[in-house]
């Protein structure tokens, strides 16, 4: 039998009936529309390959964390989250830990970055300036400071969140995962732009297939979120295993809640402590000692 063309197709809807394709043919359609639907499945197959291969890249990178978590004077990792641990000097963008900025007051250096030696700026218009001097040479962690002083309104500027989330969208397009994790949080959640959660959860998938501790427990919480409670665990492990309390937390809370087992808790546990005791120095535990 010969395959139904768009004249026969007309005469079957005249009649009310349509032809009835031979017994082991899936349609009726003409060539064209059965070499059209060939192609179809083939490009979602195609898809929905390509995604399959990005989610095992998602899962099988970033289990260590981005440089940019070391401070940039006794190369450890800082505590997580960092902000808790460290201070950013805006002369430099330096993110220096809390051990190091004590060793430095105790060699008198009070008044300096603990890096650059640049002093520290006197008030909020001098440390803008030093902010936008680098921004200005397109340092993509300025830009990214830069953007917080506008979301927060700080440094004598007039609170802009639509500003700031274009600086976001620049300091990550230059490579700034900081900003990509801010850039996830706001449109997963619509904080200062309209909600949109697909582009926030890759915005975080960005940030931590680069090794962002946050961001990998973000992505826990949105497949939370959606009930997808293994996926949620496996992003929670790598997070804590890198040290994030909040994830090993996480962790708990779904163990209590039989969402994951005795062996995984237990194995971020371990993960969580190693990661922890690699972050210790004397002078950090003297800084915390002291309050500092």
């Amino acid at each position: 039998m010969e395959p139904v063309g768009h004249a026969n197709e007309a005469e079957s809807e005249q009649d009310g009936q349509a032809s009835e394709p031979e017994p082991g043919n899936a349609s009726a359609g003409s060539p064209s529309q059965n070499d059209g639907a060939a192609a179809a499945g083939a490009g979602d197959g195609d898809r929905l390959a390509e995604a399959a291969r990005y989610s095992q890249r998602l899962l099988n990178e970033g289990h260590e964390r981005w440089e940019g978590d070391r401070c940039p004077i006794c190369f450890l990792f800082i505590g997580l989250p960092v902000w808790e641990h460290a201070t950013l000097n805006q002369c430099c963008m330096k993110t220096v830990c809390d051990g190091c900025i004590l060793a430095a007051h105790q060699r008198g250096l009070n008044d300096r970055c603990p890096f650059c030696r640049t002093p520290h700026p006197s008030d909020d218009a001098s440390a803008l300036a030093m902010i936008q001097k680098r921004v200005r040479k397109r340092d993509a962690e300025a830009i990214y400071h830069l953007a917080g002083q506008y979301y927060l309104g700080q440094l004598g500027l007039t609170k802009d969140v639509p500003w700031a989330i274009e600086l976001w969208t620049e300091a990550a397009e230059l490579g700034s995962v900081e900003a990509h994790y801010q850039l996830g949080g706001a449109y997963y959640y619509g904080e200062g732009v309209e909600e949109n959660q697909p582009r926030g959860i890759q915005h975080w998938q960005e940030a931590a297939m680069k090794g962002h501790a946050e961001s990998r427990r973000f992505l826990g919480v949105a497949e939370v979120d959606n009930g997808v409670y293994e996926l949620a665990v496996r992003h929670y492990m790598i997070s804590a295993k890198m040290g994030y309390e909040d994830s090993l937390n996480n962790i708990k809370k779904m163990f209590m809640e039989g969402r994951a087992t005795k062996t995984q808790y237990a194995e971020a546990l371990r993960g969580y402590g190693n990661a922890v005791e690699e972050m210790k120095s004397h002078q950090r535990e003297e800084a915390k000692r002291l309050g500092a």
